[in-house]
Order: structure tokens, then sequence, then C-alpha cells
């Protein structure tokens, strides 16, 4: 698969937004794929690939997926944030293909936060 660039990623979402069924103007689950310049040279695009396959090959509905930039934990790319509703978020770290597809499975699909590769659990607040 070519890589991503971030016309696609635009277009990708605009696609993905238009099909979305949310419950009650919400959603079920939110997932960040950390992409800045550290995530991407870590490997990030092939993270955001495989979180997309498995939505695709799911044919999810209610799940969200967004972007960001660097996260501050560059030494821990490629990283994502999932935001389960009424959940607080867990920050993923080094994650690959594999580890995005288990924890799509686990925890945006069963619930179960996967524990081995999971950073912190909560919201960043700045006083």
């Amino acid at each position: 698969m070519p890589k991503l660039t971030v016309d696609d990623l635009k277009r990708i979402k605009e696609e993905y937004k238009s099909t979305l069924t949310l419950r009650e103007g919400g959603y079920r689950a939110k997932v960040t794929v950390h992409m800045g310049t550290c995530g991407i040279a870590a490997g990030a695009r092939k993270v955001m690939e495989a979180l997309l396959d498995e939505i695709s090959r799911n044919n999810i509905k209610d799940v969200i997926v967004t972007t960001s930039g660097c996260a501050g934990f560059c030494s821990r790319e490629p990283m994502a944030t999932v935001e389960m509703i009424n959940e607080a978020p867990v920050k993923y770290i080094h994650l690959n293909e594999e580890k995005m597809k288990k924890i799509f499975k686990e925890h945006v699909l069963g619930g179960k936060i996967v524990e081995e590769s999971a950073l912190v659990m909560g919201s960043e607040t700045a006083y």
C-alpha cells in the first residue's frame, strides 16, 4: 500500500465523517494517532493504515479517527490515544500494525485496555 499523504488523510476523514452514524450526537470511541514528525518517522502511517483497515473490515460506523501532532513523548512513538465514551483516555506507546489491531479489537471493540502497550490512563491538564 502506498504511503498516505496529508491529502489522503483529509479525504479519508471526509469520507468517514459522511458515513458515520453517531448515537445521540456523540460517538462510542475516538482514536487519535499521533502523527508529528517523530511519530511518522517511527511508523505512525502504518499504524494509521492498520487502524483504518480494521475499521473498514469490521464495517464500524461509530468510531472517530483523528490525528494530532507530537504528544511530547518522542521516544515512545508511534503512539495512539483511545477515548471510549464516558471513560478516561488511554495513551498507547511503541505501536506497530499488529499492536494497533489488537488494541482495536480488545479495547475499542471489546472495552478491555491492552495493558502491555498502555503508557497512561487519564486526561492531561495544565494548571
